[in-house]
């Protein structure tokens, strides 16, 4: 950003003034300078800015501060303010905390925020004047958003900014403004895909909405009652959860919002965003518009390999310090089991993954768990039900060479020195004779390891053989697992006959 002289500091101050009037105050300065008063707020708005832009008389500025200073009777700042100490960088950049703003109205940056001008001064200055209400927020609080995996943020539309609230109204409105660049508009445009039923973007402009908390990252979080209008038109907003309770009053998820379908891609017509809401005492709420970039499951997955396999000790580390024995409980622990299906799809591993915020050694299927994020984004741990985001995801390299040397059992037992073995659940176990019939991996003495779960029951081939068909006499197919290629070996179990493959696959479940 480069240093404002003091006229455009002054013709900056003026564009902000007037984005923060409202309509009965617009159609007076429009019908004032002799222009078309008639129409919806962002069109009055527009043909105001269009107004300033093109240069006006004395008289029209004047009654611009004359309408502020009645929307704000004690929140005026005027021109003179501007040569208070410090106003201006030192080092070539803008004052602190100035926004980035319109290209297209004569600013430097990307978009402005039309909030109190007397807040761009920055916290100094705020401090300094004393006429000013104690009570008045930053235009842009030290507030952070928590970071979003599916989303690379590519540029900041409006920085992080406060809803201004006047504490006498219930109701509040508050109005922004942004302007996309020609790279922006370009951005936006390239990524169209019509591949599908509507048309979609990749690159999107995202609007966010969170508490004013500044002692962490803030998680989305709309203001009670919000309603958004973008260039006139209403924004879509996620649909009200059903209440748990009966008299609660239904909430909606808060979420990012795609407003990409309601932007001008312009770069000559400036965007604007009204934002209504019900005030809170005690809470005040901050808003965000980002330029972003889509990303699927899969580069996520990616990302994550990119990372590298956690070393296998700091696994064998945890086990040793869950089984070491504590002098001071007469209880013991000298063995952990854990699974090796997904608790999400129950089936086994690919990719085992766990936070570094999880205390326990069982692990989740990665490329699952981020499919399950990608469609409704929770990033809760299914073993702990802790958080889990993504960053903090980790594959784990002993559960990876475990499932690489142990393909025939699903639960493994721990010890103490951080060893493991299989667990193999023999409570049914039978030999049956087999016919090779010209597929190596069938011998005549293969043993079926029967597990009960539930109503269902499991299955286990040992060697590793695929089910392809049971004769009736009693028994039903409930479920198969994986695709079929060969056939034509006999095993005879019980009154039964079962046709399998070759070594492939490992269990089939059945009801009797």
């Amino acid at each position: 950003y480069h240093d404002l002289t003091p006229v455009s500091s002054i013709i900056f101050l003026q564009q902000q003034m007037v984005m923060s009037l409202r309509v009965s105050e617009l159609q007076v300065l429009l019908g004032y300078a002799g222009r078309n008063k008639h129409g919806r707020k962002h069109e009055l708005l527009t043909k105001a800015l269009h107004l300033l832009k093109a240069g006006c008389s004395p008289a029209v500025q004047m009654k611009i501060r004359e309408l502020y200073r009645r929307r704000f009777p004690t929140k005026m700042v005027s021109p003179t303010d501007l040569s208070l100490p410090g106003i201006h960088s030192t080092t070539g950049g803008a004052p602190p905390g100035l926004p980035a703003s319109l290209t297209q109205l004569g600013f430097d940056g990307h978009g402005s925020p039309s909030l109190l001008p007397v807040a761009l001064l920055g916290p100094k200055h705020e401090l300094g004047l004393s006429h000013l209400a104690s009570t008045l927020h930053p235009v842009h609080p030290d507030v952070k958003l928590q970071r979003l995996p599916f989303y690379d943020v590519l540029d900041e539309l409006i920085k992080p900014t406060s809803l201004a609230s006047d504490s006498s109204q219930r109701f509040q409105e508050t109005c922004f403004a942004f302007a996309l660049t020609p790279q922006q508009v370009q951005q936006i445009s390239s990524s169209m895909d019509i591949s599908g039923t509507k048309c979609d973007f990749t690159v999107q402009v995202q609007l966010r909405f969170c508490l004013s908390e500044t002692s962490c990252p803030q998680e989305d979080h709309f203001p009670p009652n919000l309603c958004v209008k973008v260039n006139g038109k209403p924004c879509n907003l996620p649909g009200y959860l059903p209440p748990t309770k009966n008299g609660v009053e239904p909430k909606r998820p808060s979420r990012p919002i795609n407003i990409t379908s309601l932007v001008r891609l312009s770069t000559t017509v400036p965007n604007t965003i009204v934002v209504s809401w019900t005030s809170e005492i005690g809470r005040s709420y901050s808003m965000a518009v980002y330029l972003v970039r889509q990303q699927s499951s899969s580069v996520l997955l990616q990302r994550l390999r990119s990372k590298g396999i956690r070393n296998p000790d700091h696994s064998r580390a945890l086990i040793k310090e869950k089984l070491t024995a504590d002098p001071d409980s007469e209880i013991a622990t000298t063995s952990l089991r854990v699974s090796l299906l997904c608790p999400l799809g129950k089936m086994r591993l690919m990719i085992p993954c766990r936070a570094l915020t999880c205390s326990h050694l069982q692990c989740f299927d990665a490329t699952l768990y981020i499919q399950m994020n990608e469609k409704k984004p929770t990033w809760v741990c299914p073993v702990c039900d802790k958080k889990a985001p993504f960053e903090h995801l980790i594959i784990d390299g002993l559960f990876m060479e475990i499932l690489s040397s142990c393909v025939d059992c699903d639960e493994i037992q721990f010890k103490e020195d951080g060893n493991w073995a299989p667990m193999r659940s023999k409570k049914v176990v039978q030999e049956v004779s087999a016919s090779s019939n010209g597929i190596e991996g069938i011998t005549t003495k293969t043993v079926i390891f029967v597990r009960s779960y539930g109503d269902n029951r499991q299955l286990c081939l040992s060697p590793v053989v695929k089910i392809l068909h049971i004769c009736t006499r009693g028994v039903t197919v409930h479920k198969i697992h994986g695709s079929i290629r060969h056939s034509g070996v006999t095993v005879r179990f019980g009154t039964g006959v079962i046709l399998v493959t070759s070594q492939c696959w490992k269990y089939f479940c059945f009801k009797p």
